[in-house]
């Protein structure tokens, strides 16, 4: 574990404690009383109720955070995306935690735990903390008020617990916010049981069937080449499609040089046959980002959705128009 310093370009929260009385009335309320176990109506949603509401609820688009608290010299971390803010005076967070997680037994009142809030790069740290098989992966941390955050997220919370609440199978920790800090980028999403990437670019949704681009945006990881550099050079083998996002590339084949900007596709053709190499060398034009999809990941994808299968034949259709 990584003890230095909390990383440059960060604001804390200093506050003082919660004056006397302050939070009287916060547990006196029904949200105390436990309430009966009814049946839910699920509407159309299936013969399980509980299946149907548990699909209900991934509908609800969130972040994806790594929750952790410190005991001793051991560092404790749970992937969680059940967070949100409650109060901005006093600053209070809530955090909900499933009864059987290990966390559980670490956190009370007067303890404290920290909030991560994961970058979109940072999907692999989210499969760690969630006890998913993931090899290689060693995170590292910054301490705030004795309490470990994952380094490089997009921001960190550090939080009291002032009170905790029965929350059925889950239990609730509100939080005063002693620490928060935030950085640029774009954050992890978690949305209909999987991730999602998050696009400032409206032209990708327009000019790419949805199918095939909810296949490419799951399964890819994004790049980003400054401007002048080589994307692809003519000739190599390389199995790797790519999506533009941002920028623009050109694209230089014998006889004709183009243009292409976010939300074309490059390496469409080759991905599929990779074996006679690239058929062009295409170079930055500007510093340009891009989802890659290796042609294992894209197979996968099109074997998941025959739908993306299709789309990707009617562009490569369209391409073959173009050239002839």
């Amino acid at each position: 574990m990584s003890s230095q310093g909390p990383p440059p370009e960060e604001f804390e929260l200093v506050l003082p404690p919660f004056a006397p009385g302050a939070l009287e009335g916060l547990g006196d309320s029904a949200f105390d009383d436990v309430p009966l176990a009814e049946a839910i109506d699920v509407g159309d949603g299936g013969d399980d109720p509980a299946i149907a509401f548990r699909r209900t609820l991934g509908m609800f688009a969130t972040g994806v955070t790594v929750l952790t608290t410190r005991i001793g010299d051991q560092v404790h971390g749970m992937t969680a995306n059940a967070f949100m803010s409650v109060s901005l005076s006093p600053p209070l967070v809530l955090i909900s935690i499933d009864r059987r997680a290990r966390m559980i037994g670490m956190l009370h009142e007067g303890s404290r735990y920290g909030v991560s809030v994961l970058s979109q790069d940072q999907a692999v740290l989210s499969d760690f903390f969630a006890r998913r098989a993931v090899e290689g992966v060693e995170p590292e941390f910054v301490v705030v008020h004795d309490t470990p955050l994952v380094d490089g997220a997009l921001a960190h919370f550090v939080a009291r617990i002032v009170r905790s609440y029965w929350g059925g199978d889950h239990s609730l920790f509100l939080g005063q916010v002693e620490y928060a800090r935030y950085g640029e980028g774009e954050p992890l999403l978690f949305h209909g049981g999987r991730y999602e990437r998050m696009s400032r670019e409206p032209r990708l949704f327009s000019q790419l069937p949805q199918e095939l681009l909810d296949q490419l945006l799951l399964r890819g990881h994004e790049v980003t080449f400054p401007a002048g550099e080589i994307v692809m050079t003519r000739g190599e083998v390389s199995d790797t499609l790519m999506l533009l996002t941002s920028g623009s590339v050109r694209v230089e084949r014998p006889g004709r040089t183009m243009s292409l900007g976010a939300g074309n596709l490059v390496g469409e053709i080759e991905v599929l046959n990779p074996g006679p190499g690239r058929m062009a060398t295409i170079t930055a034009e500007e510093e340009t980002t891009a989802i890659a999809v290796t042609r294992a990941e894209l197979l996968e994808g099109l074997a998941a959705d025959p739908r993306a299968a299709i789309a990707l034949l009617e562009i490569l259709a369209g391409r073959f128009r173009e050239t002839g």
